[in-house]
């Protein structure tokens, strides 16, 4: 795992119980303020709060976040596979990609992609939510379906689009990982990150890839700042770290308490 590089925070910005011009707001300011990647998530209902609450739909508006900024990376923590035809979901990638190249030529997109998991959203939209291993399956089946449409697309994409994926199943999750992962969000407390990071290498071996460079991310504590789990979370290797906030009144507070801290262990 990638332990020379500087740290980077995160903000996933749920796109729940909010206007959408408070998320639009909310985005330009974590710019200003200097986080490095703004999230949103790949839902189409709240996830906490009122289930019925004010939501939106997710690369839609990352269409939007690509215009309106000029600088800090952005994608969805994460993308759900089930949702969209593997074909497709390179091409709009790829779009994305190019629309927030301009100025610099090299896009911000990050493709954060899983096998998706929240079953309303199945059932009231129509896929078939089938089983946990069955959406892994059709996970694994996609993403080379996607590198092979970004090798066919005209124009190609700017850069190697980073994919990120989520999760820590050792079965099946940790070998999707080890062959496609640039960005590895773990979702596990610092003691358990050594194993699954030996599970991963072993994956990497059988696959054979090196997975030496894949960056490590997991979540910040949400409330008040636990400083001393993720000073736990970076000795066991993370580079990346997330936080969620949800609307209506997104907290800028939390983001520059950890902006701070990113900055101290950076300095």
């Amino acid at each position: 795992m990638r332990l020379d590089i500087p740290v980077r925070l995160g903000i996933q910005v749920q796109p729940q119980h909010a206007d959408y011009s408070a998320i639009r707001d909310f985005v330009l300011r974590l710019e200003e303020l200097g986080v490095d990647i703004a999230f949103n998530w790949d839902h189409f209902f709240p996830l906490s709060g009122d289930p019925e609450g004010k939501h939106f739909e997710a690369w839609t508006m990352l269409g939007a976040w690509a215009e309106q900024t000029e600088r800090i990376e952005f994608g969805s923590l994460v993308n759900c596979n089930s949702y969209r035809n593997a074909d497709l979901q390179a091409d709009m990638a790829r779009t994305l990609d190019h629309i927030s190249a301009k100025g610099t030529g090299t896009g911000r997109f990050i493709f954060g992609t899983g096998s998706g998991w929240f079953e309303r959203d199945y059932d009231e939209y129509g896929y078939e939510f089938g089983t946990v291993g069955s959406r892994l399956n059709e996970l694994a089946g996609a993403l080379p379906r996607v590198r092979e449409r970004w090798a066919k697309l005209n124009p190609a994409p700017t850069r190697d689009i980073p994919i990120m994926i989520g999760g820590k199943g050792e079965q099946k999750t940790l070998r999707i990982v080890a062959e496609h992962a640039d960005i590895w969000h773990s979702f596990v407390a610092p003691d358990e990150l050594p194993r699954k990071v030996d599970v991963l290498a072993r994956w990497g071996e059988e696959v054979g890839r090196d997975v030496s460079q894949i960056v490590v991310s997991n979540e910040l504590s949400r409330g008040a700042a636990d400083y001393e789990h993720a000073d736990a979370l970076y000795d066991a290797g993370v580079r990346l770290f997330t936080l969620g906030l949800s609307g209506p009144d997104y907290d800028l507070d939390q983001v520059r308490t950890w902006l701070a801290w990113r900055d101290a262990k950076n300095a």
